[in-house]
């Protein structure tokens, strides 16, 4: 895969962009960064010009964007989701990335959508939302005032990639986020059929957790499943031992 093929797998998606200016100045920032394809959650409408006056000569990026009702719908065809967030709290991933780290995670990954998810300008990604990502990458910015414009974020992670990325040879094709998700809740429930679970909401984290692990593991059809078969293979032996217990 080469350097301008790197970048062209590239999909920068906005969650429930507030202002359609912000969304012009990110067709600026992304299309100076040689990556041209937008994909935008939800159902707000924008003024066209606020939008294309922002965007000047790369509004041919607003026009071809994408729009999707929700987040997972958008990440459902990616090989790799990346949750851009300078929050850290409980219910989030336990490590993050740096955007030239991130430019390293997407230069060994094999062929597909990369998906670089950004939130609103005024309080970012829900749980919810980062949850749906399998990695998160964040920029580091002063505690004296650490909060960055949309289009500035973007443009700093794009500016990494653009200068970061490399060519990656691989003849293997990882498996979509949609089938990730697919692999670890049955996983999850072979789990569950065990009585593994013995808290509130464990069950939800492993799946999360498992998905995760899925993703960023770029897994061919094949290998994903012999790992869900590690899993069912399991419930299928208890379930026929407890009726030869009987």
């Amino acid at each position: 895969m080469e350097w301008q093929q790197q970048l062209d797998r590239i999909t920068i998606v906005l969650v429930d962009t507030q202002d359609g200016a912000n969304i012009g100045s990110v067709c600026r920032a992304m299309k100076t960064m040689g990556i041209h394809h937008l994909a935008i959650v939800g159902e707000r409408e924008y003024e066209e010009t606020r939008v294309r006056t922002l965007a000047l000569h790369a509004r041919d990026v607003w026009e071809n964007a994408k729009r999707y009702p929700n987040l997972q719908e958008a990440l459902a065809d990616s090989v790799l989701t990346v949750a851009v967030t300078r929050r850290r709290g409980k219910f989030r991933k336990a490590s993050a990335l740096s955007p030239r780290q991130l430019a390293e995670r997407i230069s060994t990954t094999g062929p597909g959508t990369v998906s670089l998810v950004f939130g609103r300008e005024s309080d970012g990604l829900t749980d919810d939302e980062v949850a749906l990502c399998s990695l998160v990458v964040t920029i580091t910015t002063s505690e004296s005032f650490p909060s960055l414009n949309l289009s500035q974020a973007v443009q700093i992670i794009t500016y990494e990639l653009f200068n970061s990325i490399t060519p990656f040879v691989t003849e293997t094709i990882a498996v979509s986020q949609e089938r990730c998700e697919e692999a670890a809740r049955r996983c999850a429930d072979a789990l569950k059929s065990l009585q593994y679970f013995k808290l509130d909401q464990e069950g939800m984290w492993t799946y999360r957790f498992l998905k995760d692990l899925l993703v960023r593991a770029s897994l061919t059809e094949g290998e994903v499943q012999r790992f869900e078969k590690i899993f069912t293979k399991m419930g299928r032996i208890r379930a026929h031992k407890e009726v030869s217990d009987v």
